[in-house]
């Protein structure tokens, strides 16, 4: 700004008073009463919220070489002046007040200094005031009900000397206020805090700050709530008899965005879950395959919202098997009868609908060959195709409707003498 265009500016703004007359002078000061003095009628300032700027009309005595600045705080009821600036030029006739209060009058007196340290009578009080603080931010919100997060907006500060803006969190923990960001550019107006809890409650508050970063009073503190889990599937049941398969079911979850199930699976009860199928909403139920029969596995199943929260994974287990093989028979008799062998059993459980027999045949030491009869639906076996001196093994299995066989039974061996000539 051009020297002539701020002292109209400083005229304007300007305030004088000789009512502090009154007020001390700095103590022991070096006063030459035949020294030139700064002519009071000549002071003009300009206030800002922390700063103030003085212009004057410059002294003519060729001895003088600057001017002292003397300033009290009359917010703080003190009358001692206290030296707070040397300015060493006497050509100089601009000076500016920095790291003031905002709306807070003080008194300023200004000397003319020579070079031995000597100065002239100071002026009387001038009397000017800071503007008072950037009014707070006029609205802020914080937006409940987000998955993971809070965000805030407000509306742009309307004082164009705003460079930007400072969030506060209020800590629980520490009891106090923190700084959680900067918001760059007076125009940009909301910010997202992620990364937290779900179902937790956490409060806020902006303050806005100028380019030279005097800040506003804060905005009254605004209070949201993180999005909860959604409730997870109810009433889960798990199938323990169909072969080779495990069918789960449940009841939906009452959650209303809930958009799908995730099924986890695990081989033991409390860790390994791994995600082996995902269903839509409308789809209630999941048909896990498995080739073992009697194989066992722990399911959870997950409701997903539309904002992938998933429902909570610290649930009991439900625990599924696949149809268990059939019992093996027990096995009543096994011997020779004349040139036959002769195997009786009992059903090892309701389940059987069919028995195999298989008989080993010894070729050598270390050789069988196996022979299979299948699809026996008696409980005695008897078989005519033995050669006496020749060792047979038998054992039986049972069949049940869906194809599962049993184990084995024990082995019986069985041997027709040979006849003695």
């Amino acid at each position: 700004m051009k020297a002539t265009s701020l002292a109209v500016l400083l005229l304007l703004s300007s305030g004088c008073s000789n009512i502090f007359d009154n007020l001390n002078t700095p103590s022991k000061p070096k006063v030459n009463q035949n020294i030139e003095g700064v002519d009071f009628s000549s002071i003009k300032s300009i206030s800002d919220i922390t700063s103030i700027g003085f212009e004057w009309k410059r002294v003519n005595d060729p001895k003088v070489v600057g001017y002292n600045f003397y300033r009290t705080d009359l917010q703080k009821g003190s009358k001692t002046l206290t030296l707070i600036k040397s300015i060493n030029n006497r050509y100089s006739t601009h000076f500016v007040d920095k790291d003031l209060e905002p709306n807070t009058k003080y008194a300023y007196q200004i000397s003319a200094r020579l070079a031995d340290g000597t100065e002239s009578p100071t002026t009387d009080a001038y009397i000017a005031q800071t503007l008072p603080r950037i009014v707070p931010v006029s609205f802020l919100q914080a937006i409940s009900n987000l998955p993971n997060r809070v965000k805030l907006v407000w509306r742009p500060h309307p004082d164009h000397r705003i460079e930007y803006y400072r969030i506060e969190k209020f800590n629980t923990t520490l009891n106090e206020w923190i700084h959680l960001k900067t918001v760059n550019q007076r125009l940009s107006v909301e910010y997202i805090d992620t990364g937290l809890d779900n179902n937790s409650t956490h409060k806020y508050r902006v303050k806005a700050f100028t380019f030279n970063h005097v800040e506003s009073a804060p905005t009254p503190p605004v209070t949201a709530k993180t999005k909860p889990l959604p409730l997870g599937a109810k009433n889960v049941r798990v199938s323990n008899n169909i072969p080779k398969k495990i069918f789960l079911a449940w009841d939906a979850s009452t959650t209303s965005d809930v958009i799908k199930y995730d099924i986890h699976r695990s081989s033991y009860e409390s860790f390994g879950y791994k995600k082996i199928g995902t269903v839509n909403a409308n789809t209630l139920e999941f048909t896990d395959k498995a080739e073992d029969d009697g194989r066992v596995y722990y399911y959870k199943v997950i409701a997903i919202d539309k904002d992938n929260l998933g429902s909570s994974f610290s649930i009991k287990p439900v625990k599924g098997t696949t149809l268990p093989k059939p019992a093996k028979p027990l096995l009543t008799l096994a011997q020779i009868q004349g040139n036959k062998a002769i195997l009786n059993w009992r059903a090892g459980d309701n389940r059987a609908t069919s028995y195999n027999v298989h008989k080993k045949i010894k070729i050598n030491f270390f050789e069988h060959k196996l022979v299979k009869f299948n699809n026996i639906t008696d409980l005695r076996f008897e078989d005519n195709d033995i050669i006496s001196g020749v060792e047979y093994k038998y054992s039986i299995q049972a069949n049940d409707e869906f194809g599962l066989i049993s184990d084995n039974t024990n082995e019986a061996t069985l041997i027709i003498p040979k006849s003695k000539n």
